[in-house]
């Protein structure tokens, strides 16, 4: 549990509503203060709470699934989320962990991108039993101590099979009682040459959460669309939750966005507060209404800010710290194809039915009934037919006259 609690502590993000402002201490303080100071900072907007609440609700069902897929757009601010969960798991689970100190409440693994192309089973075991602190881990795998603890890349035995490492993790999450495993760029599970293969990932992630009773968080882009219907089984035992970007073309997505420059204006670190928010449309364009590219966005101007001994943040900083327009393009086409597959098929509902051997409903059905009731009601609803010739007014027509 050490190092599960290390990493989430050392992680710790402060959440603060809008009217409050940045202490102004921090303006005598080194730029590394300043700026260590706003990376920091979370907001609490609508789409981030939505989808901690959908899934930390998904999390406590009574009969709860055995995996859960968030996925969303990139820089949306799903990591953010991650370990706000993270830090809420362990903070509900402190009464209880006063008296199983061995416990674990919350694994959290990344699924790092394969070099082969082929995901590697091994090396998640691995660094999954390294998280959990195994005490049997160096008869196991090989570890480079010279490396950064943070960022251990263990070398497998050849010895040590996946099979083999696959049995110590299961053990482990089931002694250490392991609630909740956090998986997050999830989306590299699919790096792989069929598609047969796919539902084998996922097979296996299923198995592992029904063995040990550790649900499993699946974090990720829209590549991870479709994972949870690649069976019958696997989609009943699923839920999937979208933490969608903010849309400008919507009143309520556009105002919570507004929101969300206000408060970030306020604990910006300089002198004199920046007008962020009178530059909604080119902060709005440049993220893609995606607060983690916002934030991104907003670090690297404060720092540009900070090192030119501004008094502010201005369009030109932000403006030269913007991503590259070609950038923003692949994005935006990766998110609207996305989105495109979360819409539903209005003709959906009835293929449904149809399957199931009942009548069509919704739009078809609907119309079929109105057309009913219009032929049976003389459809008086509608304008009276005109018949026969339609009568001329007595008057004298205008005849034009040629003025000589």
């Amino acid at each position: 549990m050490g190092a599960a609690m290390t990493r989430s502590s050392s992680t710790t993000t402060t959440e603060t509503p809008a009217s409050d402002g940045f202490p102004r201490e921090l303006l005598v303080q080194p730029p590394a203060e300043r700026l260590a100071y706003f990376a920091a900072k979370v907001v609490a907007h609508p789409r981030l709470v939505d989808a901690h609440r959908a899934v930390h609700d998904a999390l406590r069902q009574p009969t709860a699934p055995s995996l859960i897929v968030l996925y969303g757009p990139t820089g949306v601010g799903k990591t953010t989320l991650r370990l706000r969960l993270e830090q809420q798991l362990i903070t509900e689970a402190l009464p209880a962990l006063e008296k199983e100190t061995a416990r674990v409440p919350v694994l959290a693994v990344e699924a790092i991108a394969p070099e082969s192309g082929q995901f590697n089973w091994k090396d998640y075991y691995a660094r999954a039993l390294v998280a959990l602190n195994e005490p049997l881990l160096d008869r196991k795998v090989i570890v480079n101590a010279a490396v950064n603890p943070d960022a251990l890349r263990p070398t497998i035995r050849r010895s040590a099979s996946a099979p083999a490492l696959r049995w110590v993790l299961e053990q482990c999450l089931r002694q250490r009682r392991v609630g909740v495993c956090l998986i997050d760029e999830a989306q590299h599970l699919k790096r792989l040459a069929s598609g047969r293969r796919l539902l084998d990932q996922m097979d296996t992630l299923k198995s592992l959460a029904a063995t040990t009773g550790t649900m499993h968080v699946l974090v990720g882009t829209y590549e991870l669309l479709g994972l949870t219907n690649l069976s019958a089984q696997l989609s009943r035992r699923s839920v999937e939750v979208h933490f969608g970007r903010y849309r400008a073309s919507v009143d309520k997505d556009r105002l919570a966005f507004k929101s969300v420059l206000l408060t970030f204006q306020r604990h910006l670190p300089v002198s004199e507060e920046p007008d962020l928010v009178g530059l909604w449309e080119r902060l709005y364009e440049g993220s893609l209404g995606c607060v983690g590219v916002l934030k991104s966005w907003l670090n690297r101007a404060l720092a540009d800010a900070i090192a030119r001994e501004a008094t502010t943040i201005t369009r030109r900083h932000l403006d030269r710290q913007a991503l590259p327009t070609r950038t923003l393009l692949n994005l935006a086409r990766e998110i609207t194809e996305g989105e495109a597959v979360l819409r539903e098929d209005p003709k959906g509902r009835d293929q449904l039915r149809s399957l199931l051997g009942l009548p069509a409903t919704s739009i078809t059905q609907t119309r079929s009934e109105l057309n009913l009731t219009r032929q049976a009601t003389g459809d008086r609803t509608s304008r009276p037919r005109r018949t026969g010739r339609v009568a001329r007014r007595p008057t004298r027509d205008v005849v034009a006259m040629e003025v000589g």
